[in-house]
This record gives C-alpha cells, sequence and structure tokens, in this order.
C-alpha cells in the first residue's frame, strides 16, 4: 500500500488514544506503530491522559497537520461528540476506534470487539463455575460511566448473569440498585447508569482496590466463602483479586477479566485471576487502518452491523473476543504468537 501520507509530506492519519496509564492502550499504540511502519504509512499517535480538553486540542492538532482520516478513542463517548464534529468540520473521516462517540451524526465507522460478547463470556464463565451450586456471593463491578463499552459490556453480563439471580443460583452483595433491579433481565441506560454509578472502577486499579475494600468492609463473612466476582478487565480484575485473597473470610474466588494485558496472563497461570476475554489487538489495529485506507482510497469500509450512538446508526466493523483461562493460555496466547512464552514463567 502506498504512504498514508498527503501532499507536501503531511499526515493522512492521525491516532489519538485515552491514556498511558492502563495496559490495553499502551499495547494498542504498539501495535498500531508494529502494523505502520510495515505497511509504509505516515501517521502519528498522540494520548489524551485521561482528558477531554487535551483529546480536543490533540485532534486539533493533528487537523492543522492535513491529517484525512482521524482514529480515536474517546476519553468520554459523549464530551468527544463536539471533538468529532470539529474534525468532520476540518475534512477528516472519523473512525471510532474501540469506544463509540455519542449524540454525534459526525462518526463514519466504528471499529470495534463485539462489547456485547465480552460481557456475555465474562458472566459466562461465573456461571458455569457456579454450576448447579445456589446462593453463591456475587461481586459486580463495571468500567467507567463516562465510557459507552462500560454499558455494553455490562448489558452483555447482565444478560447472562440476571437468569442466575434469578433462580437463586448468584446473591449480589455489593449493589444495592443492582438487586432492586435484578428481576429485569432488559435494562434501559438509565437503569444501567443506576447501577454502574454505584460498582464503578473508573478503569482504575487503585479505584477499584479501594471499592473492593469497602465492599468486602461492609459484608458479613456470611457474605464471603465462595466468592464469583465480575471484574470488568484485567487491571481492575487483578487490584480486585489480590484484595478478595487478602480477606480471611474470602475462601476462594473466581473473577472475571479482559485485555489478556501481560500480568493477568502471569496471574492466570499462577491461579489468582480465573480467565480473561482475549481481544486480539492485531486484528482490530488491522481492521482499523483497512477502514482508514478505504477511506483515504475513497473506498467503502466492510462494515457487518452498526451500533446506535443516540443520534445516528454507525456502521460497526467487528472484531471476534475468546474467554481464556488457565487451560487454553498457552494455545490462545502463546502458541498463536501473541505473546512470547518465555517471557513467562511456569507456562504448561
Amino acid at each position: 500500500a502506498a504512504p498514508a501520507a498527503g501532499s507536501g509530506g503531511k499526515l493522512a492519519v492521525g491516532i489519538v488514544l485515552p491514556t498511558k496509564d492502563e495496559t490495553r492502550w499502551t499495547q494498542d499504540e504498539a501495535r498500531f506503530k508494529e502494523a505502520l511502519d510495515k505497511a509504509g504509512y505516515q501517521v502519528e499517535i498522540l494520548f489524551s491522559e485521561k482528558d477531554s480538553a487535551k483529546e480536543k486540542s490533540n485532534v486539533e492538532s493533528l487537523l492543522t497537520k492535513g491529517i484525512k482520516v482521524l482514529i480515536i478513542t474517546p476519553v468520554d463517548g459523549t464530551a468527544a461528540a463536539s471533538t468529532a464534529a470539529a474534525a468532520r468540520a476540518g475534512g477528516a473521516k472519523v473512525i471510532s476506534y474501540d469506544r463509540l462517540i455519542r449524540d454525534t451524526d459526525a462518526v463514519d465507522y466504528y471499529v470495534t470487539f463485539d462489547s456485547i460478547a465480552v460481557g456475555a463470556q465474562q458472566a459466562q464463565y461465573l456461571v458455569d463455575k457456579a454450576g448447579a451450586t445456589k446462593g453463591n456471593p456475587l461481586y459486580i463491578y463495571a468500567g467507567a460511566a463516562t465510557d459507552n463499552n462500560a454499558f455494553i459490556f455490562f448489558q452483555g453480563a447482565w444478560e447472562v448473569l440476571q437468569p442466575k439471580v434469578a433462580d437463586g443460583t448468584f446473591v449480589i452483595k455489593n449493589s444495592s440498585e443492582a438487586i432492586a433491579l435484578q428481576s429485569k433481565k432488559d435494562l434501559s441506560r438509565d437503569e444501567q447508569a443506576k447501577i454502574i454509578a454505584q460498582v464503578t472502577t473508573d478503569w482504575a486499579p487503585a479505584t477499584a482496590k479501594t471499592l473492593a475494600e469497602s465492599n468486602l468492609t461492609t459484608a458479613q463473612a456470611a457474605d464471603k466463602g465462595n466468592v464469583f466476582v465480575l471484574a470488568p478487565n484485567d487491571d481492575t480484575a487483578r487490584a480486585i483479586g489480590d484484595t478478595f485473597a487478602g480477606d480471611k473470610d474470602v475462601k476462594s474466588f473466581v473473577i472475571t477479566g479482559q485485555d489478556a494485558a501481560p500480568a493477568s496472563v502471569q496471574y492466570i497461570i499462577d491461579g489468582k485471576q480465573s480467565m480473561t476475554v482475549f481481544k486480539d489487538v492485531r486484528t482490530l489495529v488491522n481492521d482499523a487502518i483497512s477502514a482508514a485506507v478505504a477511506l483515504l482510497e475513497n473506498k467503502t469500509p466492510n462494515a457487518k452491523g452498526s451500533y446506535n450512538n443516540g443520534k445516528v446508526d454507525v456502521p460497526a466493523i467487528q472484531s471476534p473476543v475468546v474467554s481464556v483461562d488457565k487451560a487454553n493460555v498457552k494455545a490462545a496466547l502463546f502458541d498463536s504468537g501473541y505473546y512470547k512464552a518465555s517471557d513467562y514463567t511456569g507456562v504448561q
């Protein structure tokens, strides 16, 4: 493919990612650089430091350099609407990457993993591990309330977990809002927001740790024992899991995650985290680049399905996800070439 550079050597593609403080996004940065360098594309990758104002200034900077396509993961899906509109007004096509920009028609494509499936796989893992037992303590946690993905992940999980709460398999222990809604499988966004407000980790391990400590302090010994934990991603899962592991009344815990973060892969091998949902960033990056190249060449990216962002149905390009635990971690992550087994200890 020809380099994605405009006339006079100006950039044609700009990428704006939300933060370097989460393992997930530094992985994406590395994969973007690797793929774009290999293809000979000129690109600039900027980070927004979890600040919507910084995000907007990043995009404005890229527009002055002549980008024709913006690939952006919004810090706040709703706040980014004005940023997307500015990019559109500046002549750039907008690809919302992994997180959906909401409440604007200035989004051309949404490149994502199947986010409903992420939550559903996390929940199904808990259901499978619970088996026929009843009365299992369930602690639920969610991502950032500003991130549309947190809602989609939660929706996917709730749809699987709710019937098992209704039949007594699980008993929710850390959200009065979830308990109040536990008889309802299909939640409105406002209902989801009420629950997420109580159990948000803000995608931050320190916040997750503090919330888990608070939950365990409030809980009685009878609310512990053999515990099941819906944790939204790997960085928060390790923080929550370490907290539960340190409570003398917690006999065992099954805990979910997502992103296959390197530290959590080691945790899974060591038996300290139960599972992760592996989202092959190589696939997502390639999907985003393919969409960008198509737009640069005035072609139509190959979208399958769409997501409504509150204003329009945004054409979506979706990548599959895979549930990974100790049983298949070698095949899924090492044999596939995603990670090197030599970087980990105890790989069987």
